[in-house]
């Protein structure tokens, strides 16, 4: 660069030179490092039935056509003026245009600020937690919406604080099955990899404000049509985490692959942050791990040092003589370390023992793995045992800290001990633990096998969904990271049937936890459901339409299938959970979950108080979407209800009544203040708990999504 820097400089020509070293410079400052490809923007998302009104930005339905999702192509444009049946428009060009109301179709373009609520469309509750009652569980919850701005919506509540994150995105495989600003992708679209590329990155960088820095992980699955382009995304999108790849087994007879080996596989990228790292888990005998007998029980190590650093010169302080008595039936005590000058013979052994020295196979002096301290200290509890007298002295094992952990947590249960004092411990109760490879062929992991297609016949019997991911490969690949968070927030923003929150609930089963799920999903229907209502005359915005859409169709009635025991045609659901805690699926799960539909809000009424029960179910998933929810602006000013882990002041003037009413509570956790003055805000906060969370509306909540979140 600095040779081609000096040939501009020495063209004696000015304005050659000026011209070559800005053209120069475009080049250069426009360079892109890593993974680079065309960025699309911006995404945008139809929104049939809203109503059409000033300042809205809009997309014009083609000619002739009454369908909202068949657009004309002229691009977006903003209302500039609403008439009793047409409306004036204004493209960013500044050309204008008159048309008809019922030929526009209300849009957002991504990037631009949104105000989000939400509207309940149901709720299971069978894990405690209504009105009244505030010992239930949190609730899981389930979003219908376009992803990218449900995630926008999630940033107010969570922010920071997701633990884990599971999404199956699309696979771009070009069968059109997905769409890019309203339209299906398929294999003859020149930029399916850009555009894919875009629509995964956008919500990528959303996804990396949600999850905690300190601590979490973010696990995406993807087949071979992606796989290298989604690794260097990763990387380029996320440069301070730890990746690494599993395969998968999902189909062992194989997908068939025009001209190329069948599909067996699938690809599973781990995205790690913080100290986040795959806890060892009891795996079942599935798992291709390399199982180490001893492991089956407490495991007894070698006091003889092997391996690397095991000779004498290497750790002098650790080599000494271990008195045993003369019968090898006990350890009496251990001896200083030897100094390097001195030779075994010069230690006399005390009377009645034999001295055992750290003797190597060669016959050479190694060293032992602990100090004398140390292998006192161990023998007291039993944590060390005495082998056989051979020509080079006697093997002797011990406990390290791990295992004597085990023994002192109760996992090994002490039955007695031998008769040179070492522990008998019972461990027929006791399953290993194991992190495994990177190869996973685990038969309850097949898509089409009995945690996948096979269960949601089970769950769905009179409806079908292609391509299920199984429950229990979502259930592992969770458990590794979860396992030791029993109230961890996991997210998935690919929802599709709702496998996640299945698999969390059945992670909350195993052992006790309060796990909560977030599931975001869109109505999409099928292109060929689609193909057959629009012959019939029925288009998106329709009761019909959105009644087979994926979210209302699929995802709602399987999330309340697996929590209710009962299927969507009223019977019990048929069959067994397994591998792990093999229950009957019909019994369900002590759980609660909601059911919501984002909403687009006016900020002017938001802020004008007359939307708070738009934003209300945001302010409850913010306080940990457990009890009571406050919905309403209460007529006393303030409302802080005894199931409610959340309070919230409408009116300062009544401050004083409220904050004695939360500091007789121990168990709030957020506080709400609505208030257009910060300095009264302030005021308030320096008089409840300083424990609690405190949150100004409604300029907190404007402030979040004013914020421009266009990305690159």
């Amino acid at each position: 660069m600095a040779h081609i820097d000096n040939l501009i400089d020495s063209i004696k020509d000015p304005q050659l030179r000026t011209a070559l070293r800005a053209e120069y410079d475009k080049v250069t400052k426009s360079r892109r490092l890593g993974l680079v490809f065309d960025r699309h923007l911006p995404e945008s998302v139809v929104l049939p039935g809203f109503a059409i009104r000033e300042g809205e930005k809009v997309q014009v339905i083609a000619d002739g056509s009454d369908d909202p999702a068949d657009i004309d192509g002229s691009g977006v444009w903003t209302v500039t003026d609403v008439a009793a049946t047409h409306a004036r428009l204004r493209d960013g060009n500044g050309e204008t245009r008159q048309v008809g109301r019922g030929r526009l179709v209300a849009t957002r373009e991504f990037g631009d600020p949104i105000y989000p609520g939400l509207v309940s469309t149901g709720r299971v509750l069978r894990g405690g937690g209504a009105d009244g009652d505030d010992g239930g569980k949190p609730f899981h919850t389930v979003i219908n919406a376009e992803n990218y701005h449900a995630l926008e919506a999630l940033l107010f509540a969570h922010e920071g604080q997701v633990d884990a994150i599971y999404i199956d995105p699309p696979y771009n495989t070009g069968a059109r099955d997905w769409k890019y600003n309203n339209d299906y992708v398929d294999d003859a679209d020149p930029y399916r990899h850009s555009k894919w590329l875009s629509f995964i990155e956008r919500r990528l960088l959303l996804a990396k404000r949600l999850l905690n820095p300190a601590d979490s992980v973010l696990i995406v699955t993807i087949d071979e049509k992606e796989y290298l382009r989604l690794g260097l995304l990763l990387e380029q999108t996320f440069p301070e985490a730890r990746i690494q790849m599993v395969s998968s087994i999902i189909n062992p007879k194989g997908a068939t692959r025009s001209k190329a080996f069948a599909r067996t596989d699938e690809y599973v990228y781990f995205v790690l942050f913080g100290d986040a790292a795959p806890q060892p888990a009891a795996l079942t005998s599935d798992w291709k791990v390399v199982r180490d007998p001893r492991a089956e029980t407490l495991r007894w190590a070698e006091l003889l040092r092997a391996g690397t650093n095991a000779r004498r010169v290497d750790r002098p302080n650790l080599f000494y003589p271990v008195f045993v008595s003369e019968d090898g039936s006990r350890l009496v005590s251990a001896g200083d370390p030897l100094p390097a000058d001195q030779p075994r013979a010069a230690v006399a052994s005390p009377p009645g023992t034999v001295a055992v020295w750290p003797i190597r196979r060669d016959g050479s002096e190694g060293n032992w793995q602990i100090s004398p301290q140390t292998l006192m200290s161990a023998c007291e509890k039993g944590y060390v045992r005495l082998g056989k007298f051979t020509e080079r002295g006697m093997p002797i094992s011990y406990l390290k800290s791990g295992e004597q952990r085990k023994v002192e947590a109760g996992v090994f249960p002490i039955e007695g001990h031998r008769a040179d004092g070492s522990i008998v411990v019972d461990s027929s109760g006791y399953a290993p633990v194991f992190v495994p490879g990177t190869q996973w062929r685990i038969s309850a992991h097949e898509s089409g096998g009995p945690g996948g297609s096979n269960l949601l016949r089970s769950l769905m019997p009179d409806r079908r969904f292609p391509f299920p991911k199984s429950l229990y490969a979502v259930e592992d690949a969770l458990r590794f990271f979860v396992a030791s968070k029993p109230r961890a927030l996991v997210l998935d923003f690919f929802a599709g049937s709702g496998t996640t929150a299945h698999a969390v609930m059945r992670l909350n089963r195993q052992d006790g936890g309060t796990r909560r799920c977030l599931l975001v999903t869109n109505n999409e229907v099928s292109i060929d459901e689609a193909n057959e209502l629009r012959r019939r005359g029925v288009h998106p915005g329709d009761a019909e339409w959105e009644a087979l859409g994926i979210c209302d169709y699929i995802t709602k009635p399987r999330i309340h299938a697996a929590i209710t025991g009962k299927s969507t045609t009223g019977a019990p659901v048929s069959g067994t959970y397994g591998p792990v805690d093999a229950s009957p699926m019909a019994d369900g799960f002590r759980e609660n979950a909601e059911f919501f539909t984002l909403t687009y809000e006016d900020p002017t009424l938001v802020s004008l108080g007359r939307r708070f029960e738009a934003i209300a179910p945001l302010l409850w998933l913010r306080a940990g979407a457990r009890g009571e929810r406050i919905s309403e602006v209460a007529a006393e000013g303030w409302s802080l209800p005894a199931s409610a882990c959340y309070g919230v002041l409408f009116d300062t003037s009544t401050w004083g009544a409220f904050v004695a009413a939360a500091a007789r509570r121990d168990d709030l956790t957020h506080a709400f203040i609505v208030t257009d003055s910060l300095v009264e805000y302030q005021q308030v906060v320096a008089r409840l708990d300083p424990s609690l969370r405190t949150t100004r509306l409604y300029a907190d909540y404007l402030r979040s999504f004013e914020i421009n979140t266009r990305t690159p």
